[in-house]
């Protein structure tokens, strides 16, 4: 059995999100450093690692596209979660769950045990910052015997095995965890491939691991090299340097062979975030103001060439059930005019921020600064690599934000994202929103176990936090991913989570 079957795709909790779009390519025709079938794959990705790839940070998802670690649970092509290290599981009580363990083992030769997971688990819940998807709850893990365990939750969680299936909730050898809280995923994970040097912030190497539960690798290993620019990971894609190159800009992709540019419909937003907590944007008239001014519309066909459609709240089109469940935004604050912003801001500076990662972002940001200072804000741009600039983010050192956020990502469940960027103690709360409405309105959603109310309240959270101002979405974003002709097996996966498995290679 394998841990997310071929050709799967992700979707929101306990519901289908988009039949059919998270396929594997089979085009094809070139070759690795190795020579033919079998050889390394050679991967340009565009974030390097902030915290040497662990688990805890945004470097998670590294771990799964390039199927280093697993989690308990996967999601499989309807979204539910299907088996992984876990090969099943019952509910025992409102907020108790029993997992049976498959026969596996690290990638250090020592056995996964139930005992291994607790420990595991317990890491990822004492870890400072928390995983964002352990924002709106607490694990208790127990070992009941050697391949059974108990997971409680202090109050009812009904999606508990979908969250048990993030990235940050992978789990590794008691080798990977160090006294300071840490956790190195090097050597130490359950996956077919196995990390055997990391460079930095520039490279890292893996080798197949012939020990893998779930079968042998077609490849023989991979070759990953960060390159944040995406006109360079465009250009070595054209090259030949890469086999994969991830997140081509859009101003790129129609300059790509036909064959080798695959557009990935997306969960992916990209917003305006601003900063309540501190600086200009306390004041509610000020946020409205900055709400009304800013227009996502252009971008469509200027920035993203197409590849995105215009925002409809946080969730677009590829979450198939929100439009119809979306609720209207009441009780916003009134705008302040153009004037009045002037007067109000007596010249102080927006400080406007936005990473290169992702080549549309400074360009987005650019006209977002134009439409902001029509309205009368005067706007500073700071524009970096996003690690140089995350610690920042999250200590409010910015006014503004130009973000773009899976939503999807850390569980396949919408309320784990809006507990982790728009709860009062939310890990991930970059708006800094202290909000006893959106607050009581997330911890409804994430009480309900029914499918279609849960996504009701998960619609009408949506339109509290929008009604805050606190962010104002732009884009629904199109993914556009860039793969050899010959290449095959490569994961198009919409939630971005997935990129090369045990099928991945080289013809």
């Amino acid at each position: 059995m394998r841990s997310t079957p071929r050709g799967a795709f992700v979707a929101l909790a306990l519901t289908p999100l988009l039949a059919g779009c998270f396929v594997s390519s089979e085009q094809g025709a070139g070759a690795g450093p190795d020579g033919g079938p079998g050889g390394r794959l050679r991967v340009a990705l565009a974030v390097p690692p902030a915290r040497a790839l662990s688990p805890y940070s945004n470097d998670a998802t590294v771990l799964s596209k390039l199927s280093v670690a697993e989690g308990l649970t996967a999601l499989d092509r309807s979204g539910d979660a299907a088996p992984a290290l876990a090969t099943s599981w019952k509910q025992t009580n409102p907020t108790s769950w029993t997992f049976e363990l498959r026969k596996a083992t690290f990638q250090d030769g020592t056995p996964v045990t139930a005992a291994a997971v607790v420990n595991a688990l317990g890491h990822a819940d004492a870890a400072r910052p928390k995983p964002r998807v352990l924002s709106d709850v607490t694990l208790i893990a127990k070992a009941d015997d050697v391949d059974t365990l108990t997971i409680s939750t202090k109050a009812a969680d009904p999606v508990l095995p979908l969250r048990l299936a993030s990235p940050a909730l992978a789990i590794l050898s008691g080798k990977a965890y160090a006294k300071d809280g840490t956790a190195s995923p090097v050597g130490t994970g359950t996956g077919p491939f196995r990390i055997t040097k990391l460079a930095g912030k520039s490279r890292v190497a893996l080798d197949r691991y012939d020990g893998y539960w779930g079968g042998k690798a077609k490849a023989s290993g991979i070759d990953v090299t960060w390159t944040a620019d995406g006109t360079a990971r465009a250009n070595a894609l054209r090259s030949g340097d890469v086999d994969i190159a991830e997140w081509i800009p859009t101003s790129q992709a129609k300059l790509l062979e036909a064959k080798t540019r695959h557009e990935v419909p997306s969960v992916r937003t990209d917003s305006l975030i601003l900063n309540t907590g501190s600086g200009l944007f306390t004041d509610t008239a000020l946020r409205a103001a900055a709400r009304q001014a800013v227009d996502g519309a252009p971008l469509v066909g200027s920035v993203f060439s197409g590849y995105a459609d215009p925002a409809q709240g946080l969730f677009g089109p590829a979450v198939s059930w929100a439009a119809d469940k979306r609720v209207d935004v009441t009780g916003r604050a009134r705008a302040a005019t153009a004037a009045q912003v002037k007067a109000q801001t007596k010249g102080r500076t927006v400080r406007l921020a936005t990473y290169t990662n992702r080549a549309e972002l400074p360009e987005a940001a650019s006209v977002l600064q134009q439409q902001l200072e029509q309205a009368g804000f005067t706007v500073k741009q700071d524009v970096r690599e996003y690690t140089q600039m995350e610690a920042d983010l999250l200590a409010g050192e910015y006014d503004a934000l130009v973000f773009s956020r899976v939503t999807l990502l850390d569980t396949g469940d919408a309320v784990a994202y809006l507990a982790s960027d728009f709860l009062s103690d939310g890990v991930y709360n970059i708006a800094r929103l202290k909000d006893p409405k959106v607050d009581q309105a997330i911890k409804s959603a994430a009480e309900e176990g029914d499918v279609t109310k849960r996504q009701q309240k998960i619609m009408a959270a949506e339109a509290q936090v929008l009604r805050t101002d606190a962010v104002v979405p732009l884009v629904h974003e199109r993914v556009v991913q860039g793969i050899a002709a010959g290449v095959e097996g490569v994961l198009l996966d919409p939630r971005e989570r997935s990129l090369i498995d045990v099928d991945t290679h080289l013809k």
